[in-house]
């Protein structure tokens, strides 16, 4: 099967033809791509560069040799059961346990006209375009739902949120915030990105500092729950070996202060009974003590670090729309969607039948009038 050529010739020559054509529609072009372009509102940007650590400190090689003085083993300091790798950081921004705890900060606009939460700023103070507007209205116009019965909606997310039964309202803002948020890793250095855009160059840079801010407390969250979980529990036994030995030892002082001067045998046997409870009682609790410090340690030890490479900052500059990009793709778009209307006007084949007519249309005129007269009187004969 031969494979199609392109004939620049005949491209060139269609476009010489039809060359008011395209005048006609690059200027149109250009005009809706203005009216396009200045009619999407402004975006800023602000950015986020953070580097995790990339593995355990030496202290877990301190907590093992503290460890082993009383007899219990910690493990491999080098050894992580961390579920969260940070190739899922994106994954955790874009999600609603996420999003939701950023709904009450609060955003203050570049002018200082309007101090709001960032929930409110999103719901009921963002800039659309006209051509979302109209579908907006008409998405609206031909609805029958009832913001009543969802809740309505709610300027202040803190009371009557249901993170697992959104209404309409709440659902719009969590993903608007969705999208104003990225999150990027660089698979090569663990560094982790953050950018925010926003129509206004201060909320950008505080919406992108308040994301940082709550990743790491995420993280830090996650990473020391089991640590922080093991913390508890010693605590509760520190708790409890403190009071049984204060019990044991006030049981022990009693007998002894109010049986100092007898001799009996059973006396003394009960008292050294009542000694040796005491003791056994203090040699638990001093092991609870030592492995409570040794369990502050592991949430120390368990805590990430993150170093800021690059903190949020309020632009200068818009990132969006790019507006020359809009105008010059509305030209290129116009252009081949014009060259290929004029092609299939002017196809090759149809020329060749239009030019065919036209020759036999000539012929037809070129006849000479005897001849013509010739044929009317061999009609008439027959």
């Amino acid at each position: 099967m031969d494979k199609p050529v392109i004939d620049l010739g005949h491209i060139l020559n269609v476009i010489k033809k039809r060359k008011r054509l395209f005048y006609i529609t690059t200027l149109i072009a250009i005009i809706f791509g203005v009216i396009v372009a200045f009619s999407m509102p402004l975006g800023f940007t602000s950015t986020v560069k953070l580097a995790p650590e990339s593995g355990r400190s030496g202290l877990g090689g301190e907590l093992n040799s503290l460890a082993s003085l009383v007899g219990v083993n910690l493990g491999s300091g080098n050894k992580t059961n961390d579920a969260f790798y940070p190739i899922m950081y994106p994954d955790i921004c874009a999600s609603n346990d996420f999003v939701i705890p950023l709904w009450n900060m609060h955003v203050s606009t570049a002018d200082h006209s309007l101090t709001t939460t960032l929930y409110d700023y999103l719901a009921h103070h963002q800039k659309s375009t006209w051509w979302f507007k109209g579908l907006y209205w008409l998405t609206h116009l031909f609805s029958k739902e009832d913001e009543a019965e969802q809740g309505g909606p709610s300027s202040d997310p803190s009371t009557n949120v249901d993170p697992f039964h959104l209404n309409k309202e709440q659902d719009h803002v969590a993903g608007a915030i969705k999208n104003m948020i990225k999150c990027a890793i660089d698979k090569k250095t663990d560094v982790i990105s953050i950018t925010v855009t926003a129509q206004d160059p201060l909320v950008a840079a505080t919406v992108a500092d308040s994301v940082q801010h709550a990743l790491q407390a995420f993280i830090t969250d996650y990473r020391t729950t089991k640590a922080r979980q093991d913390l508890e529990y010693m605590e509760k036994l520190f708790d409890e070996a403190r009071t049984e030995y204060e019990q044991a030892r006030l049981r022990y002082t009693s007998y002894a202060d109010s049986n100092n001067e007898l001799i009996l045998e059973s006396y003394k046997a009960k008292q050294d009974d009542l000694e040796n409870d005491m003791q056994l009682r203090y040699n638990i609790y001093s092991q609870m003590a030592q492995r409570l410090e040794l369990a502050k340690a592991k949430v120390q030890e368990e805590t990430p670090a993150f170093s800021v490479i690059q903190s949020a900052t309020v632009p200068l500059k818009k990132s969006k729309p790019k507006r020359s990009i809009i105008v010059l793709a509305m030209m290129i778009l116009s252009f081949i969607g014009t060259l290929l209307w004029a092609m299939v006007k002017d196809h090759p084949a149809d020329e060749a039948k239009s030019s065919a007519k036209e020759e036999e249309s000539g012929a037809a005129e070129n006849v000479s009038p005897e001849l013509q007269e010739e044929e009317v009187a061999g009609q008439d004969g027959v």
